[in-house]
C-alpha cells in the first residue's frame, strides 16, 4: 500500500525563475483540495537544515500567481551537500510531520533530492523551474518562457539605437552550459549572429558574417551571445577582437544580467506552473517518488530523477541553419 501522505513541503531553490510563485500556489492550493496539510521551507535546503518554515493554506498564496520571484526566497545550500546536513533536514521534516516533499528547481534541486529521498525514504518530486530551460524529461521549464520575452523586449529596443547610430552590439544573455535563451531570443529578434555553448562557430566564421552583413548594406548588426558561449573569449573580448579586425564597425557591449530572471510571469509560466504542481501532488498521493513532472508535448509526464538528469536536452540545430538564413 502506498504511504499515507498527511503533509506535504514545498521549496525553491537554485536561481529564481518568473512562475515560481505561481508553482508555490499550486502546491497550495491542490493540497488543499486533497485535504493536505501543506508547509512551506524557506530558502531551498537551508530552510529545511534549519527548521524555517510556514504552514500555507489555500488563501495564504492569494494574489501571487502575477508576481516573480518566490515568496519562499530561494538559495542554494552548501550544508546540504553533506550527510550531517540532510540528516538535520531529515530530523526537522521528522519533527514538523512534512511526510513528502515538491522540489521547485533546477538539475542541482534535483540531484540532492534524489540522494536525501533515498538516504531517508521520504518522497519527493521535482518541478523544473529555471530560465535555461536545460533539464532533460520537459520541453519547457518554468520561467524559460518569461525570461525569453523579457530579452526579445530588450534587443528590441537595443536594435533601435543600434539603428540611429549605425552600430554592432554585442548582447549577452544568460545560458552558462545551454543556449535555448540565446538560440530562440536571437531567432525571434532577428540577430545577424548568435553565439551559443553547444557550437563553436569560430572567430573566422564572426568576422566573415558581419563583413557580409557589412556588403549587403546593413548599417547595424545585433550578436546575441550566450554567457557559455565556447568561442574562447567572453563578451567584452569579442567586442575588442571585432574592433580590432573590422574597424569600420561602431561596437557597443550590453550584458542583461539579472534583469533575466525578474518580472510578472508570462500566461504560459503560469499555466505551466499550475499543470505541474497540481500533477505533482497528484502523484505524491498516489505512492509516486523521485520522479520529476515535465511538459512533453502539451502533456504532463513523470520521469525518473536518472533519466531527467542524465539526458540530453539538446537544442533545435535547425533554428541556427534558419536564423543563417534569415541573416542575410
Amino acid at each position: 500500500m502506498a504511504r499515507e501522505i498527511r503533509t506535504i513541503g514545498v521549496m525553491t531553490s537554485g536561481g529564481d525563475a518568473p512562475g515560481m510563485n505561481a508553482a508555490i500556489r499550486a502546491v497550495a492550493r491542490a493540497c488543499a483540495y486533497y485535504n493536505v496539510e501543506c508547509v512551506g521551507f524557506y530558502r531551498g535546503y537551508q530552510g529545511m537544515i534549519e527548521g524555517d518554515y510556514c504552514e500555507m493554506n489555500a488563501r495564504s498564496v492569494r494574489n501571487i500567481i502575477s508576481s516573480g520571484g518566490t515568496i519562499l526566497k530561494s538559495a542554494r545550500s552548501e550544508e546540504f551537500r553533506t550527510p550531517e546536513g540532510r540528516k538535520k533536514a531529515a530530523e526537522h521534516l521528522k519533527k514538523i510531520g512534512v511526510d513528502a516533499m515538491v522540489l521547485i528547481g533546477g538539475d542541482g534541486t534535483f540531484r540532492g533530492g534524489e540522494i536525501f529521498s533515498k538516504e531517508y525514504d521520504i518522497p519527493v518530486i521535482g518541478v523544473p523551474g529555471t530560465i535555461d530551460n536545460d533539464i532533460a524529461g520537459t520541453n519547457y521549464t518554468i520561467g524559460y518562457d518569461t525570461a525569453l520575452n523579457t530579452v526579445i523586449d530588450a534587443i528590441d529596443k537595443i536594435r533601435d539605437t543600434a539603428s540611429s547610430h549605425d552600430r554592432l552590439f554585442f548582447i549577452e544573455v544568460m545560458g552558462r552550459d545551454a543556449g535555448f535563451i540565446a538560440l530562440n531570443s536571437g531567432v525571434g529578434a532577428g540577430a545577424e549572429e548568435i553565439l551559443i555553448p553547444e557550437e563553436d562557430l569560430g572567430l573566422d566564421r564572426l568576422l566573415e558574417s558581419l563583413k557580409r552583413s557589412k556588403r549587403s548594406g546593413k548599417s547595424s548588426s545585433i550578436v546575441v551571445v550566450s554567457e557559455g558561449d565556447k568561442i574562447g573569449k567572453n563578451v567584452y573580448e569579442l567586442a575588442d577582437y571585432v574592433t580590432e579586425n573590422l574597424p569600420d564597425y561602431d561596437v557597443r557591449v550590453t550584458v542583461l544580467g539579472h534583469m533575466q530572471r525578474g518580472g510578472s510571469p508570462s500566461c504560459f509560466d503560469r499555466t505551466l506552473a499550475s499543470r505541474l504542481c497540481v500533477k505533482a501532488v497528484e502523484l505524491l498521493l498516489d505512492g509516486e517518488k523521485n520522479v520529476m513532472v515535465g511538459l512533453i508535448n502539451n502533456e504532463v509526464k513523470s520521469t525518473s530523477f536518472d533519466e531527467g538528469l542524465s539526458g540530453d536536452h539538446e537544442i533545435n540545430k535547425e533554428l541556427l541553419r534558419i536564423s543563417d538564413i534569415l541573416s542575410t
